[in-house]
């Protein structure tokens, strides 16, 4: 649902039966003076205060989309292999427009 020019006032990320939701920082919940305006990171000196990490099922695909969309990649591709007794997984980091961190993850290796 858009909002202002260039805010989105709600959208649902949909992922198998995973529901993300997602809006334009800078905005109040209507009728609630508890709930505080959110910020993007890039308007508190660009201090990120969360991220979210999702696994895909190919990262490097998800990768490549995520590069020729113009997406901001601050952390390569690689494998992060944790040991044998743990897991390994091949991941990347990138911001969205509004300087929000999100981690992208696909599973290699489950511990046995």
């Amino acid at each position: 649902m858009e909002g202002e020019p260039g805010q989105i006032v709600h959208s649902e990320l949909v992922y198998g039966g995973a529901v993300i939701m997602v809006s334009s920082a800078g905005r109040q919940r209507p009728g609630s003076s508890l709930w505080p305006a959110t910020s993007a990171p890039a308007a508190a000196g660009g201090v990120n205060t969360q991220s979210v990490m999702l696994y895909v099922d190919n990262a490097e695909e998800h990768h490549a989309r995520a590069a020729a969309a113009g997406a901001v990649i601050v952390a390569p591709l690689e494998v992060h292999d944790y040991g044998p007794d743990y897991w390994a997984d091949r991941a990347y980091g990138a911001l969205d427009p509004e300087g929000h961190m999100w981690w992208f993850c696909e599973r290699v290796r489950n511990p046995e």
